[in-house]
């Protein structure tokens, strides 16, 4: 079993996983399906962040709000998923979009799921195969084992927030408030702590390696324990990229808001914060 990462070699050598593209762009959301249907990992099957791994907007619970978790598992018994399958999400390169469905499959119990390392940019340069056939699978049985976890409201940051580290996973000028491109207000929730998640790959695309990724964590935490992070980005999905990363380091047990910067300014009683920490 598989629960952080796979490599392309490994992937290529288990058909008989269960595949997921996870391709997305914020800026034109239909993108990532178009690129899909020309072409895929054999075996993979398409799922976008709005319609399968998002509850519909509020207006007031962030721009990608996490499903019901009924709903979720219903998915992926349409999608004839497994408790027994290895799931395997990707996207186009670094994992930031793929994490999302990690985080969300691990959320529900099921534990044999991994993004893979370097994504299609990876599997492409190694020159292995891609299909524009879309796979079919009879519909499973999904049930819930347990009850989700791993996630915060917005009501239980703003009420156990000193019990907490927050760590931001936006690039540093959205973080510090000097640029916001996405959303209409700029700043962060006070008292949190900046990791910006593309640090967690390398100039190729991979992940860093565990040592790596522990020491530069360590290095934002301090004294705390995993265990007391909670992760939060523009919309709770860039936050998961850091909880994987977390994980491949050695430090599991943080949580995600999943809600994050969009769900928090949403209410203009909550404060902000601004400028270098």
């Amino acid at each position: 079993m598989s629960s952080t990462l796979v490599s392309t070699a490994e992937l290529a050598a288990h058909p008989q996983w269960r595949v997921f593209d996870c391709r997305h762009d914020l800026a034109k959301p239909s993108l990532g399906e178009e690129q899909y249907r020309e072409a895929h990992i054999p075996g993979a099957l398409f799922a976008h962040l709005e319609r399968d791994l998002s509850a519909p907007k509020t207006g007031r619970s962030g721009r990608h709000p996490l499903p019901d978790p009924k709903n979720f598992a219903s998915w992926l018994e349409k999608s004839g998923v497994l408790r027994t399958d290895q799931v395997v999400c990707y996207d186009a390169g670094n994992g930031a979009m793929a994490a999302r469905l990690w985080w969300m499959t691990r959320w529900i119990g099921h534990e044999a799921v991994a993004v893979l390392d370097g994504g299609l940019a990876k599997w492409l340069a190694e020159k292995r195969p891609v299909t524009a056939e879309v796979p079919r699978f009879e519909p499973s049985q999904y049930s819930l084992n347990r009850k989700p976890q791993g996630h915060l409201s917005a009501s239980d940051v703003e009420s156990r927030g000193n019990e907490m580290l927050l760590l931001d996973a936006r690039a540093p000028a959205r973080y510090r408030g000097e640029q916001e491109p996405i959303d209409p207000v700029a700043g962060r929730i006070p008292g949190a702590k900046n990791r910006f998640n593309i640090d967690n790959v390398s100039p190729q695309g991979t992940f860093k390696s565990p040592g790596q990724l522990k020491q530069e964590f360590q290095a934002v935490l301090g004294n705390r324990a995993p265990s007391e992070v909670v992760h939060y980005c523009g919309s709770g999905v860039a936050a998961c990229h850091n909880l994987l990363a977390m994980e491949i380091a050695g430090l599991p047990g943080g949580r995600l808001y999943a809600g994050s910067w969009s769900e928090w300014i949403a209410d203009p009683k909550r404060p902000i914060e601004s400028g270098a920490a």
